[in-house]
This record gives C-alpha cells, sequence and structure tokens, in this order.
C-alpha cells in the first residue's frame, strides 16, 4: 500500500458541490474534463470499502444562483450523487465548516482525515480545505479530483483554468493539506 493510501484509508471523502450549477455555460472555460470520473472512482473504492462518503451541497440564497434550492442546477451531478445512508451537508457560505455541523459531526465520529474533492478549486475547495488544515485534521486534496474556471488575475492579466487551479493548489499543498492525485488514492 502507498503511504498516500494508508494514511487515508477509512478517511471521510467530502464531496463538496458537485451539482449540475456548476455545469452552466456562465461559468465559462473549466480544466479537468474528467474530474468526475476521478470522483467517480473514488467514490466506489470508498464505497466497497465501506468508508464514509459525506456530501456538502451549496444551497444558495442568491435570487439568480443556479445553486439556489428549487433550480435545476441545484441537483447533484448524476455520477458523483449521494446514495442512501451518506451524509448531505447543506452551506450557504463557500467553506463547509462556516454555518454547518461538519466540524461537530467529524469530531463526533472521531474522524481525524479527510480525502477532498469537488468544485470549484479556488473557491469552496480551498476554503473548506483552509479550514480543515486549520482545524487540525489531515487533509489530501485530490488533484484531479476538482477544476476550476479561467479568471483575470488582479493585475488585469487573463489566466487559463489551468494555471488558478495549479495555483489554488500550490496554496494548500503541505501547510493546510496533502495534494495528491486520485490514482494515489486509489493505490495504483
Amino acid at each position: 500500500m502507498e503511504p498516500v493510501l494508508e494514511h487515508a484509508a477509512g478517511a471521510v471523502l467530502l464531496l463538496i458541490d458537485l451539482q449540475r450549477a456548476i455545469d452552466h455555460p456562465s461559468w465559462g472555460t473549466r480544466n479537468n474534463p474528467q474530474a468526475e470520473a476521478r470522483v467517480a472512482r473514488l467514490l466506489d473504492r470508498w464505497r466497497a470499502r465501506g468508508w464514509p462518503v459525506w456530501h456538502v451541497r451549496h444551497d444558495s440564497t442568491e435570487p439568480g444562483s443556479h445553486y439556489r434550492p428549487g433550480q435545476p442546477g441545484h441537483a447533484f451531478k448524476p455520477e458523483t450523487a449521494p446514495i442512501a445512508g451518506e451524509p448531505v451537508i447543506a452551506k450557504h457560505r463557500n467553506s463547509a465548516f462556516i454555518g454547518t455541523d461538519l466540524e461537530a459531526r467529524l469530531r463526533a465520529g472521531r474522524h481525524a482525515a479527510l480525502v477532498v474533492a469537488g468544485v470549484i478549486t479556488n473557491n469552496s475547495v480551498e476554503a473548506t480545505v483552509r479550514m480543515a488544515g486549520n482545524l487540525g485534521f489531515r487533509t489530501y486534496l485530490a488533484a484531479d479530483g476538482c477544476f476550476t474556471f479561467a479568471r483575470t488575475d488582479w493585475n488585469g492579466a487573463p489566466r487559463s483554468a489551468d494555471e488558478v487551479h495549479a495555483m489554488s493548489l500550490a496554496n494548500l499543498d503541505g501547510e493546510y493539506c496533502t495534494v495528491v492525485s486520485s490514482d494515489a488514492l486509489l493505490g495504483l
């Protein structure tokens, strides 16, 4: 068993905002088009081993949001949707720890480790991973199990989705989490 898998074995697989809203064209150009397939492989492994799988669902309070309850985009993406018995944690902010009982659930279940995947790398994923690390959870981020979109930086320079994604991973790795591939998590 690879060291990463050994330390991640039995960790909570925490899936962030994998809802249909993320496919709306208004987001622009994304990176990592295979992210959902990689997350589905992680889900298969976690479910086969009976390890905990938790889903975070963004319940936007913004009137025009595709993530707002009642909108088609609020639904989970089918390839990563929860099954019976898997907790769904509803959030209204970017971090899954703000205004939710996520930390209390993790502590009550004596879960010390998380494997995180989902969207958007530099938004909800990054905010959640930073807090997880700060709260003392051993956290792994599946680099190829999340994605983001092209953005313009503070100086007005256009940045590709790959650049935004890579910078977000660099911001997190080592200080807040260990960034790994899904293959490493699967022991391949």
